[in-house]
């Protein structure tokens, strides 16, 4: 009984705290003058800034290579399972020939390349052919991010473009790579492009197959003068920012744009430190009596 008045006593002091932050918001609004912006402001300030087009695809290991036995037979033994390493030319798994009346020696099925048994298909005794798939052997200490790049941002797209790599495993990590195959055709049903991203795997963490969201950089500044990007205005093919001036009204900035993200774009034409609108733009204009709201 105590611990649910103790609740129920919490949960009313957070609504009343919450009603207290709304009234508050309220008596500002209703105290301004009827002509006058309620605002509130932000510094210019030095940022890095990344410009990216985002795409998703999904992972493939550097080399794959799926093994097919070069005669006819039942399944003897698989020699290596998934996980082990495998050597170019070391067998995976071995053959019984079943000519009647002829004797042979177990024929292996050798790995076309050294890395990793991905998978093995069939168990001891399975009938195979020349067109029976026996393993699959992967090279993963390099992936390729495999995506499809839309036609109109196909002349932002180079060789050796650097990208970010994320993966649902691994929410809380990116992984580097870079652009190291383009398609020279854009596909006429879908309208785009493909391309590829290689990306270092040594921890082996980025398995074949994993669905893949990557961040292609079109333009980085490392030290970026810049504003929120929700504090820029455009007007007639212009950019401009308000600036609180010391008699309380609002005076309209022309400034020049660079790097556009989600959140803070790149500007020109203002200082570093200097103080601009961040929000309560809806129909301010140069001259408009503004109160700014901490």
């Amino acid at each position: 009984m105590k611990k649910t008045k103790l609740y129920v006593l919490v949960l009313a002091s957070a609504a009343a705290l919450a009603a207290g932050c709304r009234n508050k918001d309220v008596e500002a609004l209703n105290n301004l003058e009827k002509d006058r912006f309620l605002v509130r402001t932000e510094k210019a300030q030095t940022r890095s800034l990344e410009d990216y087009i985002l795409l998703t695809g999904s992972i493939k290991a550097l080399d794959e290579a799926t093994l097919y036995p070069r005669t006819s037979g039942k399944l003897l033994k698989n020699l290596l399972h998934e996980g082990d390493p495998v050597k170019k030319d070391q067998p995976v798994a071995l053959l019984e020939r079943d000519e009647v009346g002829v004797v042979y020696e177990p024929a292996p099925v050798p790995s076309t390349l050294t890395g990793v048994v991905g998978r093995t298909y069939l168990d001891t005794g399975a009938n195979v052919t020349p067109q029976t798939p026996v393993a699959l052997v992967v090279n993963q200490s390099k992936v390729r991010v495999a995506l499809d790049v839309p036609e109109k941002y196909t002349g932002q797209v180079f060789l050796g473009q650097r990208a970010t790599i994320k993966v649902d495993a691994f929410p809380d990590r990116t992984f580097s790579g870079k652009v190291y195959k383009i398609s020279p055709v854009v596909d006429p049903s879908s309208r785009n492009a493909a391309i590829e991203v290689l990306v270092d795997n040594a921890d082996g963490r980025l398995k074949s197959g994993m669905f893949a969201e990557a961040r292609l950089i079109v333009a980085s500044r490392g030290n970026a003068l810049s504003v929120p990007t929700a504090a820029l205005v455009s007007e007639d093919g212009k950019d401009y920012v308000f600036e609180p001036m010391a008699d309380g009204l609002a005076r309209k900035v022309p400034v020049r744009v660079g790097i556009r993200t989600d959140n803070y774009s790149q500007v020109s034409g203002i200082k570093e430190g200097q103080e601009i609108v961040s929000f309560g733009l809806y129909g301010l204009q140069d001259g408009s009596k503004i109160k700014v709201q901490n």
